[in-house]
């Protein structure tokens, strides 16, 4: 039996679609002009699921899964559960981010519905193109992932790529070494119980930090991403982004984190209006 749960706020899906599709994995999440399709885990089981984004809508559809759990889905991937009201107030006077927020007001912060995938498809797109990021993360999905309903793709898991040796992942991805070396430690740290997702509390999101930062090739530019993505950390900052400097029109992460001081605590909308803008400049 199909379950469809409809989730109507403030939402803005032109962007949310443009980055679905930038980065979406061959095989594992299949995107139209407004819905996506993909292998999701509810409830405990997995579910192919549908959601259909539209203006101050979003529509989310299951093979499984309780209203509940699809509600909870759509707030965590596409960031419905924040309050955008005092974002707004917030940026209203600021003269870089006054204007963005005035042409897209409804703009929210697309997350992940599963973390360890979202983690290691950053890793694969570190300093190549998100063309060549899809590439080397369909490759490695389509060896190590398994079939699912309906053509798609189950993401492997991190114990199946913990088990995977290293020099395997760089032969079959066709990637460097250091990069499936990376991928491999980061498969080790979640199948050892690392979490990556949005629900910690107190000190837990600064341990997931550390230990990011802890494993081999990976920077301060990849757990600040990640914690905005998908620990829903609304003041994370990759302050060292190329695409923030350049629409900052400043020279180094540092100089772009004193810029970003008065945007706290929501530096994450900003970086992600900034490369909104950016996207739709270019």
């Amino acid at each position: 039996m199909t379950r469809t749960v409809t989730v109507r706020r403030p939402f803005d899906p032109a962007p949310a679609v443009a980055s679905l599709v930038a980065h979406a994995v061959p095989g594992v999440e299949l995107v139209t002009a407004d819905t996506v399709r993909r292998m999701v885990t509810l409830d405990g089981e997995p579910a192919v699921v549908e959601a259909r984004l539209a203006p101050d809508c979003v529509t989310v559809r299951s093979s499984t899964g309780s209203p509940a759990a699809l509600e909870s889905l759509a707030d965590r991937w596409f960031g419905l559960a924040d309050d955008l009201g005092p974002v707004t107030a917030a940026f209203a006077d600021d003269p870089v981010l006054g204007p963005l927020v005035s042409v897209r007001p409804s703009l929210r912060i697309l997350g992940h519905p599963d973390g360890f995938e979202a983690a290691v498809t950053t890793v694969l797109g570190q300093q190549v193109s998100l063309g060549a990021a899809r590439v080397f993360g369909g490759r490695l999905a389509a060896a190590y992932g398994s079939p699912g309903p309906e053509g798609l793709i189950v993401y492997p898991s991190a114990s199946r790529l913990a088990s995977v040796d290293p020099a395997d992942l760089q032969r079959v991805v066709r990637i460097t070494h250091a990069r499936a070396r990376t991928v491999h430690a980061l498969a080790v740290a979640c199948a050892d119980g690392l979490r990556l997702q949005p629900d910690l509390v107190g000190t837990e999101a600064d341990d997931v930090r550390a230990r990011l930062l802890s494993l081999p090739g990976i920077g301060a530019w990849t757990v600040d991403y990640l914690a905005l993505r998908v620990l829903g950390d609304r003041d994370a900052l990759p302050t060292g982004d190329l695409v923030l400097r350049r629409m900052l029109r400043l020279d180094d992460a540092r100089a772009v984190a004193v810029a970003a001081a008065p945007w706290r605590p929501w530096r994450a909308f900003a970086a992600v209006h900034l490369w909104t803008a950016r996207a739709y400049a270019v």
